[in-house]
């Protein structure tokens, strides 16, 4: 259904930080790195057919997180979502709700994180066990 996924950042330099440690973990490699017509700096992942893309605003506006959005990240195991919380942390994200773990959702038990980023976007981290 989605094609990408776009963030604004204060700080491209330290959002690449950021996203370069917890991407890697989701199997994402370096990001292609673009400046569009107007000289915005901008970060393209892609992985698995998806992109996940960070960019400094086009409007010239400081990047604000969207209060009530989440952007969520599959994971192949609840140790992998584990690893993706704690990375996020260590990189400068701050942790948030309650601690990474199984939770029942409308189909079976999941495995979440949340987190937020250094530019306040929140994250989730998940694993759905198959049924």
């Amino acid at each position: 259904m989605f094609s990408h996924v776009m963030v604004g950042t204060n700080d491209i330099a330290r959002s690449r930080r950021f996203y370069d440690a917890v991407l890697k973990v989701l199997g994402a490699g370096d990001p292609f790195e673009n400046i569009n017509k107007t000289g915005q700096r901008r970060l393209f992942y892609r992985h698995d057919g998806s992109s996940f893309c960070i960019s400094e605003p086009i409007d010239g506006q400081p990047a604000s997180a969207g209060n009530g959005s989440t952007i969520g990240f599959k994971c192949s195991t609840p140790e992998q979502v584990r690893e993706f919380h704690d990375v996020a942390v260590a990189h400068g994200g701050t942790s948030i709700e309650e601690p990474p773990g199984p939770r029942p959702g409308p189909a079976g038990m999941l495995h979440l994180a949340y987190v937020r980023d250094p530019d306040g976007h929140k994250l989730c981290a998940m694993h759905r066990p198959k049924a």
